[in-house]
């Protein structure tokens, strides 16, 4: 019994020097984002308005959604003769392509039953604004239809790329976070994901990140990159950058905490579950992929980008990180209760903490409302969801095509 015992606590102790690797990471993160924070980083000259931005939107059947973003645009404190809107109608069966146009966005409508998915769709549309008699761009913007961006987002990117920035990365937050405590804990999650970690790795000297929505480049580079069709082409397109061989260094991508744009989420788990599918999936694809070739960049250029980079992918999803804690901490207790000891039980206790912390700064600093903290009661259920999401797709093995999330 003794050998068994030894065992496990064995087991659980490596478990938690991985996790405690993991959460020291993450600590240092949200140190560096409060510092960050409180000093107004990332600190930029706010420059007149001068850049012409091409604002791309990839719709597929989001003729409810599409207007509440075109109408948000149309309010940007922003020359109108400074940027233009173009939407692709991406195999759609339903009016976006009507109502983008009444809406006076420019629209084309693609219709492509092989190759299907954003990143088609974004490389297709480059091509359709290059051809148009409009004019030249010095950036272009990619927004979701199921976005709203607030009134000074263009002139935040202006500023940004006025000042040498490259790639920039807008706070990428959820809308309505009262509707549910799924909701609430997707807020909760992004406040994290999308604020605190970019924040505390822009002023590491990292990069933030692309998160799929609210993201810009400089037009000269953009015209150089292509998405791919992985159902995670954002982050595929991000490790290309930290490891982008013309610049030794790697191409950063800046954070742009005042550029803010929310975006509709699923209501409930069974919504959600096809849109956590194909990013698990598509993580552990795009890491396995990457991985060494920013390790390379690593060794070969000490690159400071590909070496933040290479991290994010290794950092485990929150929700993966309190699951493993709680499951250590739940061992630990046992174990002591048989008298084999309480260390590991207290080890998993400190290591909650830094999690506990990490997450409260998070919702602290985008000032989270009332109703997301309330959701955090909930999260014992979404872990169990979770982890069963994870148990599933380990067993299939499969990798999910992109399917149209369910909104409310």
């Amino acid at each position: 019994m003794s050998v068994f015992l030894w065992l496990i606590s064995l087991i659980i102790t490596l478990l938690e020097v991985g996790l405690s690797f993991a959460v020291g990471y993450l600590m240092v993160l949200t140190l560096a984002a409060l510092i960050a924070h409180r000093k107004g980083f990332p600190a930029q000259s706010f420059i007149g308005p001068k850049t012409r931005f091409a604002v791309m939107v990839p719709a597929h059947n989001e003729e409810r959604l599409l207007p509440r973003l075109l109408s948000s645009l149309t309010q940007m404190a922003y020359p109108k003769n400074l940027f233009d809107i173009y939407v692709v109608a991406d195999n759609c069966s339903d009016r976006t392509a009507q109502v983008g146009r009444e809406k006076g966005a420019f629209v084309f409508e693609r219709s492509n039953e092989n190759e299907i998915g954003k990143g088609y769709a974004l490389n297709w549309l480059l091509n359709q604004v290059q051809g148009t008699k409009v004019g030249s761009y010095d950036a272009y913007v990619i927004l979701d239809a199921d976005t709203t961006v607030r009134p000074q987002f263009l002139t935040v990117m202006n500023s940004h790329l006025l000042n040498g920035d490259l790639v920039i990365q807008g706070y990428y937050a959820v809308s309505d976070p009262g509707q549910s405590w799924s909701v609430g804990l997707r807020y909760a999650a992004l406040a994290v994901l999308h604020y605190l970690r970019p924040l505390g790795r822009c002023f590491l000297g990292g990069g933030a990140g692309l998160k799929g929505n609210g993201m810009c480049f400089q037009a000269d580079l953009y015209h150089q990159l292509r998405w791919s069709g992985s159902i995670t082409e954002d982050a595929e397109l991000f490790s290309i950058l930290a490891s982008w061989e013309p610049q030794p260094k790697g191409i950063r991508v800046a954070f742009a905490p005042r550029a803010y744009l929310e975006a509709e989420m699923p209501v409930d788990l069974s919504a959600a579950r096809t849109q956590n599918q194909r990013w698990e999936s598509g993580r552990r694809q795009v890491a396995s992929t990457f991985l060494p070739t920013l390790m390379k960049k690593v060794f070969k250029n000490k690159s400071l980008i590909a070496l933040d980079a290479a991290f994010d992918f290794l950092i485990p999803p929150t929700s993966y990180l309190i699951a493993a804690i709680l499951m250590c901490l739940a061992g630990g207790v046992a174990l002591g209760l048989v008298g084999w000891g309480w260390g590991v039980a207290l080890w998993a206790v400190v290591i909650f903490t830094g999690m506990f912390i990490y997450l409260g700064a998070g919702l602290l600093m985008v000032h989270a409302p009332r109703q997301v903290w309330l959701s955090l009661l909930f999260t014992p259920i979404y872990l169990i969801w979770k982890v069963s999401l994870l148990i599933g797709l380990t067993a299939r093995r499969a990798r999910p095509g992109w399917v149209r999330t369910a909104r409310n």
